[in-house]
Parts: C-alpha cells; sequence; structure tokens
C-alpha cells in the first residue's frame, strides 16, 4: 500500500480527487485538475493555484507518462 503524504511534501504526484502536483512541468502545468472517467482515465487538466489543492491524501509518483 502506498503512503499517504501532505501537498506541501509533494514533487511530483497526484490526489484521487483529480488533481496532480509535478514541480518538474511548466508553470501552467505544475498544479492541475483533472476529469476522471470511468475505468480511471485521466483527461482534460486545468491549472489550479497551491491553495485549492487537498491538503491530506496525496501519493507520490517519480514521473507521470
Amino acid at each position: 500500500m502506498d503512503q499517504i503524504f501532505n501537498v506541501t511534501e509533494i514533487e511530483i504526484g497526484y490526489h484521487p480527487d483529480g488533481y496532480r502536483i509535478d514541480k518538474t512541468a511548466s508553470p501552467m502545468n505544475r498544479y492541475t485538475k483533472w476529469g476522471i472517467s470511468q475505468g480511471d482515465n485521466w483527461s482534460n487538466p486545468e491549472p489550479v493555484c497551491f491553495d485549492s489543492l487537498p491538503v491530506p491524501g496525496w501519493f507520490k509518483r517519480d514521473k507521470f507518462d
């Protein structure tokens, strides 16, 4: 089972509510909200500000495809 983190501990990761953080990406793609369709397909990313991200419940990743 993956360890869960707070938003301030994430360099690259995701939240099950459809948020992603990728601090290695361009400024418009660092903090995004995605639509999640059936089958866990993530689509239609929209930039969001850091303050709108949920605080607990994040999972770290090495990179996104």
